[in-house]
Parts: structure tokens; sequence; C-alpha cells
């Protein structure tokens, strides 16, 4: 008997954290066990949304005005097949920040989740707050936290001595809040510290600017080898303005790095594992825990922190195999 055939839809295959995030579940030998999964691109707000043969189709795809067309041509093209949507993007700072129209932004939200079976959340926040705003229906959604290969990351060696050089890590845009980072770091009056920071995007020439008031601060440029970018450092920041979940903290954890993280959407979910929170995103705050971190001893790590690689790999495909099973015979999970 064959295996069932699931097709992720992808409208965004930039080596970012969704299409990581896919091609982790596609590579897993445990999944593999129970199906056959693969990638299948769809251009992005496309309304011409061709028959898939599936028999459970998941959706990564990112929900807007334009592309609702194409999620309805989905649903109706699929009537039999249990459709999931997996929300990688919005967040409620994400709407605090971004959205001026919010009633007319939710009343999309509710539209395009209820053509699906299920809904997942990649953290609790996050599932908290599509419940609590009732874009979506507790029964018909749970949390299913994002993940990626953390073995590389968690056989660096931990790093020792004082802490010294501060990493950032991620796209070069005003969600990630290096901006603020900078203007944090050049408060710091430790004349050894550094801060690195790996990454491109639009942000490049102003952050490049900025930098230049203080020799400390460096861009780096992408990191093609985001194993070795944190190899050379012993703390992570993360300054996001939003973030619906932040790969990049469960890496800076499962690496032994010092984490620190703003208190801001999925973020808060890692502090669980041992990360640090940040009492509020403002400058004045995140100079103080960078200079609270100048003296913290490295070699505490919490026991917690030192076994994420193997837990968050066993969590996340546990979780992944439970919804397919359900899904498949048309039975809808039990939020986290």
């Amino acid at each position: 008997m064959s295996k069932p055939r699931i097709v992720h839809l992808l409208d965004d295959t930039t080596t970012g954290g969704v299409t990581r995030v896919v091609t982790h579940i596609c590579n897993s030998q445990r999944l593999a066990n129970q199906a056959h999964h693969e990638i299948r691109v769809i251009p992005k707000n496309t309304a011409d949304v061709p028959v898939i043969e599936a028999d459970l189709i998941v959706s990564h795809l990112t929900i807007s005005w334009r592309g609702l067309a194409g999620l309805i041509a989905l649903r109706a093209k699929h009537p039999n097949i249990s459709l999931i949507h997996v929300e990688h993007s919005y967040t409620q700072s994400f709407t605090a920040l971004n959205v001026a129209k919010r009633e007319r932004f939710f009343s999309l939200l509710r539209t395009a989740y209820s053509l699906f079976d299920t809904v997942v959340g990649v953290s609790r926040a996050q599932y908290s707050w599509l419940v609590t705003r009732d874009l979506v229906a507790a029964e018909r959604s749970c949390v299913i936290r994002s993940a990626v290969d953390l073995s590389a990351f968690a056989a660096l060696e931990a790093p020792t001595g004082p802490c010294r050089v501060f990493g950032a890590i991620g796209r070069l845009e005003p969600q990630k809040g290096f901006d603020t980072l900078i203007m944090a770091f050049s408060q710091c009056q430790e004349p050894d510290a550094r801060l690195r920071i790996f990454g491109r995007g639009g942000q490049h020439e102003e952050l490049e600017r900025m930098a230049q008031i203080d020799p400390r601060i460096t861009l780096e440029g992408h990191a093609p080898d985001p194993v070795r970018a944190m190899s050379e450092v012993q703390a992570v920041l993360l300054p996001s303005r939003w973030e619906a979940y932040g790969l990049v903290a469960q890496e800076a954890l499962a690496a032994r790095r010092r984490t620190l993280v703003a208190p801001v959407d999925g973020l808060c979910d890692q502090l669980e594992d041992g990360a640090h929170r940040v009492a509020r995103n403002t400058v004045a705050d995140w100079t103080r825990a960078i200079d609270a971190s100048l003296t913290a001893d490295l070699s505490k790590i919490p026991d917690s922190q030192a076994r994420l690689s193997e837990r968050v790999a066993g969590v996340f495909e546990r979780n992944w195999e439970g919804l397919i099973a359900r899904s498949l015979v048309k039975e809808l999970p039990v939020a986290a």
C-alpha cells in the first residue's frame, strides 16, 4: 500500500525561515515513514491555482487580499481533501505596527482561515492571539512550534570566558530591529565588546551609516553558513519588532549561546528554553541587557538549553505526525 502524498505549497523560496522549516519537514526520516512529502511552488497572489494530486495539502502561503481568490480556488478545486494552513507571518505585534485598518485586516484573516480545515500557529504566543482575536476557532487550530535541524548548532563548542562578542543574525529589514540594537550597543562602555551583524537586506546602507559611529560594530554581510556565523559569537541578540517564532533564537540556544530576546510574539516562547527577556524593546533596555551580559557566567548553561536540539526535533515531528494522522481521516486537532 502506497504512502499518503502530502503537498506543501510555498510562494516564497528564498532561504528564509519558512523555506527552511518546510524543507526540514520534507527531509525528516521519521515523517517520511508516515507519508511522502513534497514542495510545490505557487506564484504569489495567483488566482490560477491548479488541481493538485494529493491526499493532504499544507499551505505555507502568505495571506493577502490579492491572494484570497487563489485560496478560494484552492478550496473549491479540492472539496474532499483536508487543507491545512500554517501561519508563518502575522502576529499581534505585526498588526499593531503595520496595520491601520485592523478590522478590515481581521476580516481578511477570518475569511482565509475559514477555507482550511486546520490553522497552525507556529508559537504559543501567536496561537493565543489568533484565538483570542476570534480569527480562528480553537477547535480548528493548534500549535506546532517551528523547527529546523539544530544538530550542527548543538555540536558547536560552548563559549567560555567573559561575554564580549555579541551577534545579530537575520535579514537587514526594519522588522529585525537592528537599528535599535546599534544605538543600544554604541552606549555600552566596555572597550573590548564587539557587535557583529550578519545578514543582507534593504536596510543595509542605513545600518552601515549608523554603525560608523562605533568601530566596535561591524556588518558582516550574508552568512551562507549560519553555523559558522554562530561559532564566531558568544551571545545572540534578537531585538525584533515582531516575530512569529524566531528560529535564530532556537539555533543560538542549541549552540549554548547567551540569547537575549525582545518581549514580542513568538520570541516569548523562547524563554522556557533558556532565553533572557529584555524588559522592553527600547534602546535603554537593550543597553542595560548588554551591560548585564558583560558580567554573565557563560559556563552556566541550563540543562534544558543543553538538551534543546534533541527535544525540539522530537516534539516537532511528533506534533506533525499527529496532525497528519488526524487530517487524513478528517478529524480536527485539539489545541495544544
